[in-house]
C-alpha cells in the first residue's frame, strides 16, 4: 500500500525517508540540501520549516541574507503544508507568492510557520510568518495553491 504524503513528510522529519525508485518524490528535496533547511512539523494545512542562515554563503551584496532565502523557506513551508494533505493521484501548483520583509537578517535561527487561511476543493490560501529565535517577525508571506487532479496532476 502506498504511503500518504503526510506519512512521507513524517519520515522526512524523522530522518527515516528512504529513496524509492518507483516514486518521483525525493526526500529530502534537493533544495533542502542546497539551501539547508529542515521541516520540524507538518500536517495537512500547516508546516514549520527551520533554518540557520549563513551570511558567508547566503548574503546579498550588502551583507544581509538574500531575500530569496526567506522566499525559499516560506515557499517550502506553505508547499509542504499543502502537499501533506493531498490524496493519492493529486498534485499542486503555486498560483501566486508574495512576501513582505520587515527586518534584515544576518546569522540567525529562523522559523517559517505556514498555515492554511482558506481551504477549498481546488484553491487554498496560505500565510507564513518567518520569525527569529527571539520571536521577532522577519517576514510575512502568502501564497495561493491550486490542487491538481486527473490529467492535470500526471507527471507532477
Amino acid at each position: 500500500m502506498a504511503k500518504t504524503n503526510a506519512e512521507l513528510v513524517q519520515e522526512w522529519i524523522n530522518g527515516t525517508a528512504l529513496p524509492d525508485s518507483t516514486s518521483p518524490i525525493r526526500l529530502p528535496p534537493p533544495i533542502a540540501i542546497t539551501l539547508p533547511f529542515r521541516v520540524s512539523h507538518a500536517e495537512p494545512g500547516t508546516c514549520t520549516v527551520e533554518m540557520t542562515t549563513d551570511p558567508e554563503t547566503q548574503a546579498n551584496p550588502m551583507g544581509t541574507i538574500h531575500g530569496g532565502v526567506l522566499c525559499t523557506i516560506a515557499d517550502a513551508a506553505m508547499g509542504v503544508a499543502h502537499w501533506s494533505g493531498l490524496a493519492e493521484g493529486e498534485s499542486f501548483t503555486s498560483v501566486d507568492f508574495r512576501i513582505n520583509f520587515f527586518r534584515p537578517v544576518w546569522r540567525e535561527s529562523l522559523r517559517a510557520t505556514a498555515k492554511a487561511i482558506h481551504s477549498g476543493r481546488t484553491i487554498t490560501y496560505y500565510a507564513c510568518d518567518i520569525v527569529r529565535a527571539d520571536g521577532k517577525l522577519v517576514a510575512h508571506a502568502t501564497s495561493t495553491m491550486m490542487t491538481l487532479t486527473g490529467e492535470a496532476a500526471k507527471g507532477r
